[in-house]
Parts: C-alpha cells; sequence; structure tokens
C-alpha cells in the first residue's frame, strides 16, 4: 500500500471564532483533489463534529488527516478530561456541554453520534484525565472493505 498524503492541522481550545476552520480546509483540499461530493460532505460533517468536540470539551487538540487512494483517514486527538461513559456519550442528546456553550448553541449531544452516522468506521479511545482520540475513516465509493 502506497504512503497516504497527511494534513495536520491544531485545534485552539475554547475558541469558537476559529471552530470549524481545519474542516473547512479539508473540505477545500478535497474538493481540489476532485473526490466525489457525497465523500466530502461526509469527511466534512464528522471533522466538523470532532473539532467542536475538542473545542468545547477537550481543550483543543489535533486533527490529521491522511488521504489513501480507497478512504480518508481522520485522527482527532485531544488532552481534555476525557469521556467517562463513551457508551453512554453516543446517545443522541446526551452532552455534558456547559450553559454558556449551549447559549451559542452548541453542545446538544448529537457531535458523537453524527460523527459515527457519517463515517464508515469510527474508535474512541478515552481516558479520564488524559483524553479522547478519535479514529474515523471514509470509504470512497465503491472501496468499501468486504
Amino acid at each position: 500500500m502506497s504512503e497516504p498524503v497527511k494534513f495536520h492541522f491544531d485545534v485552539a481550545g475554547d475558541n469558537f471564532a476559529s471552530a470549524g476552520e481545519a474542516s473547512v480546509k479539508v473540505k477545500k483540499l478535497l474538493r481540489q483533489l476532485n473526490m466525489d461530493p457525497e465523500t466530502i460532505r461526509r469527511v466534512s460533517i464528522a471533522m466538523y463534529e470532532g473539532e467542536i468536540n475538542m473545542v468545547i470539551h477537550g481543550n483543543g487538540g489535533s486533527a490529521d488527516v491522511y488521504l489513501y487512494p480507497d478512504r480518508v483517514k481522520i485522527v482527532l486527538a485531544d488532552t481534555g478530561p476525557g469521556i467517562a461513559d463513551v457508551s453512554l456519550a453516543m446517545q443522541e442528546g446526551f452532552s455534558t456541554a456547559k450553559d454558556n456553550v449551549r447559549a451559542l448553541g452548541f453542545g446538544a449531544g448529537m457531535g458523537l453520534p453524527n460523527m459515527k452516522r457519517y463515517t464508515d468506521v469510527m474508535e474512541i479511545e478515552s481516558e479520564v484525565g488524559k483524553g479522547t482520540t478519535v479514529t474515523m475513516e471514509v470509504f470512497l465509493p465503491g472501496k468499501k472493505p468486504c
């Protein structure tokens, strides 16, 4: 397998003004590479949701995007408080967002469920007090593994 093309982005914590910048840049890159619109849409939504979660909950972090011939892989990592109960956090509507975040229109508890919905593979590794890493993959049309 050939080496993937990698893009790295830093995500600032508690900075809603810059939240979503990495996902917008990735969307533009994928368009420039003539990737199909549905893949671009799925990657953009999943990455944006993850980026917002890092801003709200994870004190920021990093976003790495890997372009393979058959898929796009996204790795989001933070050093925030971690997720105490991943199963609970995956339930639609569950949120630990503070009132000030909710007042901005965020924290509805749809981030992780949407990330799962728009990707083919999603894994969450989290340790309370140490942080969370979410790895997602979106396969190109006709390239999903058997």
